[in-house]
């Protein structure tokens, strides 16, 4: 039996399901902490070097932060009218069925967030191996222990995900803060000024800025995975996503210039670990090391947050799917799907093993989830067109403003960057993978018709 819009039932009332008991500051410690990782990081000297110009380097940044801003509207309308535990998953299935849906569920099950817990993993893992080395295969071991680690915290409930996820937030915060001040603080770079808007970048050179810009905004989508536990309903999820956008451009924004004028175009440009060095400038050498404890921390709350998410998406599919209905059970008391957890810590680790047979773990996770994301990604800029014409009927607390143009670049952003993604894949020779579980999924899917269609 189906519901509406060819959505199959739920199951009945008596069967533990998601509640509303997830506090709207929490879900945006979720979604800042999914978003805040390793990139912010990394990529500011990449933009800046790439780009050619301070001001233009920002001006990159703001663009890259509306066409995610675009895209959590998308969102922020699909969550209120659909909340569901689903998240996109839901919305997919909901515009275009079962079928392609499940495969983007199969996609988020053994490659989207299984790779994403995989590669912050190996982040985690070198920045403690600096600390402490534990031997040939020190990052992977390191990543091995805190998956299962934080596997066992979620196990254990929601409310003690949250409370870690929260402090650890703020830990994160307070570090980019930091960075800020460092930013205000130091002298002028001795060797030059900053020039602001000088040269122009070539437009080659927007689409490479813009693609570690937008890659480094990623992960706001997962606050959809919540939308159905926040209290105070729809209207209390659009202000989870437009305070969680708020803070990230800020915060992004605010890094950046301050970057700039600690260390200067060229200074920044031409440095690998340009946070680390602005910051061992103004308070010394002590700040300088703390900050690789801080990236460690940043990968550890991405980490929680996407076993969060990730979670939810494998128990939507238990309980649409009757063969799989043992991932569709939930924890009432723990509000946990406990085994959806179990099953996304497994693909983690086996990831994980793959990767320590790669050169670089962090690459091979990127190169093999990329390519699937993006794609999968702009089916659900088409669902919001498509729902609006399908279930026109559907109450809708929050719509997108300038429709349909915000959705239309939201989908030509994703499009762009899901070809950029398999064309580096396929440099790499890693789209083979990606392939594989993606055929594999067809495969799931064809036994799984098979299985229910029997009596």
């Amino acid at each position: 039996m189906t519901g509406s819009q060819g959505v199959p039932s739920q199951a009945s009332p008596a069967t533990p399901s998601p509640q509303r008991v997830l506090q709207p500051l929490a879900a945006v410690a979720l979604t800042v902490g999914i978003v805040v990782g390793a990139g912010i990081f990394k990529t500011p000297s990449l933009v800046a070097g790439i780009s050619g110009d301070a001001g233009w380097a920002l001006v990159l940044w703001a663009v890259g932060a509306a066409i995610s801003i675009a895209g959590a509207l998308c969102y922020a309308e699909l969550c209120t009218a659909y909340p569901h535990a689903g998240g996109d998953y839901h919305f997919l299935q909901r515009a275009f069925g079962r079928d392609l849906s499940f495969l983007y569920a199969w996609a988020r099950a053994v490659v989207i967030n299984p790779g994403s817990i995989a590669l912050l993993a190996f982040v985690f893992g070198d920045y403690m191996s600096t600390l402490l080395s534990l031997g040939a295969y020190s990052s992977a071991v390191w990543g091995l222990g805190i998956v299962v680690a934080l596997t066992v915290i979620n196990w254990a409930g929601l409310n003690a995900s949250v409370r870690l996820q929260t402090a650890l937030t703020a830990i994160e915060l307070l570090g980019l803060l930091a960075v800020v001040i460092a930013g205000l603080w130091a002298p002028a770079p001795a060797s030059q000024a900053v020039n602001w808007f000088m040269q122009a970048p070539a437009p080659a050179q927007w689409g490479l800025c813009l693609v570690f810009v937008l890659l480094t905004f990623g992960g706001w989508n997962e606050s959809a995975y919540v939308s159905a536990e926040v209290r105070g309903g729809p209207r209390a999820m659009v202000g989870v996503i437009v305070a969680s956008m708020a803070v990230l451009t800020l915060m992004y924004l605010l890094v950046n210039w301050a970057l700039l004028q600690g260390l200067g175009y060229e200074g920044l440009s031409q440095s690998k670990t340009a946070a680390a060095d602005l910051l061992g400038q103004v308070f010394g050498p002590w700040a300088q090391k703390a900050l690789g404890l801080l990236v460690a921390v940043a990968a550890l709350t991405s980490i929680n947050a996407t076993m969060v998410v990730g979670a939810r998406s494998n128990y939507a599919l238990g309980r649409d799917w009757r063969v799989l209905h043992r991932l569709g059970h939930w924890h009432e008391q723990n509000a946990s799907p406990r085994v959806a957890f179990g099953l996304q810590a497994l693909m983690a680790v086996a990831l994980i093993f793959l990767g320590t047979q790669q050169a670089d773990g962090f690459a091979a996770m990127v190169e093999f989830t990329a390519p699937v994301f993006w794609s999968f990604l702009l089916s659900v800029s088409v669902a919001v067109i498509w729902l609006r014409q399908r279930d026109a009927q559907a109450d809708r607390p929050f719509k997108v403003p300038l429709y349909p143009l915000t959705p239309l670049v939201f989908g030509a952003a994703c499009a762009w960057l899901a070809y950029s993604s398999i064309t580096y894949a396929i440099s790499r020779q890693a789209i083979g993978v990606s392939l594989g579980l993606m055929a594999s999924g067809v495969l799931a899917w064809c036994l799984l018709r098979w299985r229910e269609a029997r009596p």
